[in-house]
């Protein structure tokens, strides 16, 4: 499976500058798809998913999926790679 990759950031409340990286599956070309799942992520976390914007998310490239990214995509149509100040 070929996913394409959304290099994100948020700013958190505590100030610091969340990273993460949204994997979707590169048929998804729909820009607010793919922020819709990062909402659903920050929700997740407890984060305002309103603090997600355009400017934030940007398309980064693609690559080939490994099977744990296939299996979460097929499961709730997205991944996270989580890269700095998810916790």
């Amino acid at each position: 499976m070929h996913i394409s990759v959304y290099d994100t950031y948020v700013q958190r409340p505590d100030g610091r500058r969340m990273h993460f990286d949204i994997l979707v599956p590169v048929e998804l070309r729909d820009r607010e798809a793919v922020l819709a799942h990062g909402r659903t992520y920050l929700a997740a976390k407890g984060l305002a998913p309103s603090e997600l914007r355009a400017e934030k998310c940007n398309y980064c490239h693609m690559e080939s999926a490994n099977p744990a990214v296939e299996e979460e995509i097929a499961s709730s149509g997205f991944a996270i790679i989580e890269m700095e100040n998810c916790d």
